[in-house]
């Protein structure tokens, strides 16, 4: 992670006034069953497309709210990046897409037992929406409804 003085000044300026939102209390859910009995989707914000699928509109004011479903069985060489940040280096996610979505380890961890099942579906967003009043009000009930269709029973967020 980046030290705020190694970022270009204007991304300092622009984190230095950015109006910030906190959600008090944090909405909490706890677990109904044991994690080797719960389904389990990823939502990542990195940003990721498969081929075929529209890419994130990387020049849409505030940022693309949209989402991209990613099938189960996906692999993640074939993922493109559209996250817009350059608050960080994309090497990483580019190297390995694991990193931010990752659904190689949650493979393993259905196949060891220790979560139930993985869903047939996962989600990616693009990370870096500076305006989420869309997600939050057309894009997150619409993502929630897709998770609740699937019975899912955790999803694993990835900020990225």
């Amino acid at each position: 992670m980046a030290e705020l003085n190694e970022l270009p000044l204007s991304l300092r300026l622009f984190l230095k006034v950015y109006p910030w939102r906190r959600i008090q209390p944090a909405p909490w859910t706890p677990l109904k069953k044991p994690l080797d009995a719960c389904r389990l989707a990823l939502v990542s914000s990195a940003g990721f497309v498969l081929p075929g699928q529209t890419p994130f509109d990387e020049s849409l004011r505030g940022g693309d709210f949209s989402f991209r479903e990613i099938p189960s069985d996906s692999d993640v060489k074939q993922f493109a990046n559209f996250h817009r940040s350059e608050a960080f280096d994309h090497q990483g996610l580019l190297q390995d897409p694991n990193v931010a979505f990752p659904i190689d380890r949650v493979r393993e961890l259905a196949g060891r037992g220790r979560i139930g099942s993985v869903n047939r579906r996962h989600l990616s967003c693009m990370g870096s929406i500076t305006a989420p009043g869309r997600l939050i009000k057309q894009t997150a009930p619409e993502a929630v409804g897709r998770l609740v269709a699937d019975a899912v029973d955790v999803a694993l967020l990835v900020p990225v």
